[in-house]
């Protein structure tokens, strides 16, 4: 995990606020559909996604061959090192999380490579949202910890599109309130639902909805229990 030293940000957390967890693509910013025009446009790649396989999903448009799991890695890559301005807010996520850093401290973790957290900055900034990024690679539940050391907020809530993470926030720190979010319909239909699964406190792919309810969760009027399996 990365992100700036404490003492290039300022960590509210010292203040033991709130503090609101946040993935990006899918969640704040709209990525698989930018990500299947540059592949269809650019790299001879056609994205159809039926089902949540990406390796199904792409194909090579003169053979029709799938595309190989390294060659998936190696896109993805080169799109966000060279396509993130591509990238748009998904609708009511910017002035949602502005409205609720006026009560908490929110940061993003993205799982994305470390050389790619200043662009990842860079770019939310663009959109109008100024907070701390941290990096990732892999489950994010031993990152949410690090990030709960650091800041020893009064309560936190994790927002993420996909459930693998919320099964691993359930699994390391429990005691996080988990919002399941993903704002792209092509993928929504089709992902496991961590709320289903038990591993996530609800479920809501719209800011609309979403904003109401981390604001009921900020003024501690949901009094939630753990979600049971």
């Amino acid at each position: 995990m990365n992100a700036p030293a404490p003492a290039e940000t300022a960590a509210a957390g010292s203040l033991n606020r709130p503090l609101i967890i946040s993935d990006c693509d899918e969640v704040l910013l709209r990525m698989v559909s930018h990500f299947a025009d540059w592949l269809g446009e650019e790299q001879g790649v056609n994205f159809h996604l039926e089902g949540n396989s990406f390796a199904q999903a792409m194909r090579w448009q003169e053979s029709g061959e799938p595309v190989a799991e390294r060659d998936i890695w190696h896109l993805l890559g080169k799109f966000f090192d060279t396509e993130m301005d591509r990238q748009d807010p998904v609708d009511g996520a910017i002035p949602a999380l502005n409205r609720l850093a006026e009560h908490a401290d929110v940061v993003i973790l993205t799982n994305l490579t470390d050389e790619r957290q200043e662009s990842r900055t860079r770019q939310l900034a663009t959109a109008g949202l100024n907070a701390r990024v941290f990096t990732n690679q892999g489950p994010k539940g031993p990152a949410i910890q690090a990030i709960l050391e650091e800041y020893r907020p009064s309560k936190a809530v994790f927002i993420d599109d996909l459930a693998q993470h919320h099964r691993s926030a359930a699994d390391i720190v429990p005691h996080v309130t988990r919002l399941h979010l993903c704002a792209e319909p092509r993928l929504a239909p089709h992902i496991d639902c961590a709320h289903a699964a038990g591993h996530a406190h609800a479920r809501i792919d719209n800011w609309n909805d979403a904003l109401p309810w981390l604001l009921d969760w900020l003024d501690g009027d949901m009094q939630q229990e753990e979600p049971s399996a």
